[in-house]
């Protein structure tokens, strides 16, 4: 499935540019930090692409105890937090900029110059204020908090997808904010209408 930028438009998902999509590693993915990764893309054009990885969990890091890292909220707070706090995730994002959150949401909370619209109601917002309000209980219905991000420099993921690296298909909510991270990745397989069982890594072709 190679992308074709010099005849598509941005957001047009259609042979082209994969805003608003799914990258699906594929078994044959040789770079580690990738094997088996889901990543719902952000943003994609000829100066290059970004996406959040959305189905590896950060281990041992509760969305609570991340707002009082921050000091979003003092840690006497976190008993006071509304209840759906408890249930956001927090993800790696990626290897770019760990050290910095990118919040993944749904598109009724919206920051003026500080979210990107994206795609299907999906909208990205890397900015304190977000967390904030969601601590209050002004966010958005839906969320993930991702640790750092994806990123590749112009035609470099283009060169990924000729080589077998990835495949891709349509967003979903539940590929993007489903709790079930572990089975995010057969479940995405199966979408493309592909049996991760049927897949060695050996295979070169889907």
């Amino acid at each position: 499935m190679a992308a074709n930028p010099r005849r598509a438009k941005p957001g047009s998902n259609v042979r082209g540019y994969l805003d608003g999509q799914m990258l699906v590693a594929m078994p044959t993915m040789r770079d580690e930090r990738f094997s088996r990764t889901v990543i719902y893309m952000c943003a994609h054009s000829s100066d290059g692409a970004m996406g959040i990885v959305v189905n590896q969990t950060a281990t041992n890091l509760a969305f609570p105890d991340l707002l009082v890292q921050l000091d979003i909220i003092p840690e006497a707070q976190k008993i006071t937090l509304p209840s759906r706090i408890n249930t956001i995730r927090v993800l790696r994002g990626g290897p770019v900029e760990t050290g910095r959150g990118f919040v993944l949401h749904t598109s009724d909370f919206y920051i003026e110059n500080s979210t990107l619209p994206i795609d299907e109601g999906i909208c990205l917002t890397a900015t304190l204020d977000i967390l904030k309000a969601m601590a209050t209980g002004e966010g958005p219905s839906d969320a993930v908090l991702a640790l750092g991000y994806a990123g590749w420099g112009a035609g470099q993921l283009e060169n990924e997808i000729q080589s077998n690296g990835w495949l891709h298909c349509p967003a979903d909510m539940d590929l993007i904010f489903g709790p079930d991270t572990e089975t995010k990745y057969d479940r995405a397989m199966r979408k493309i209408g592909i049996d991760p069982g049927m897949l060695s890594s050996e295979s070169g072709h889907a």
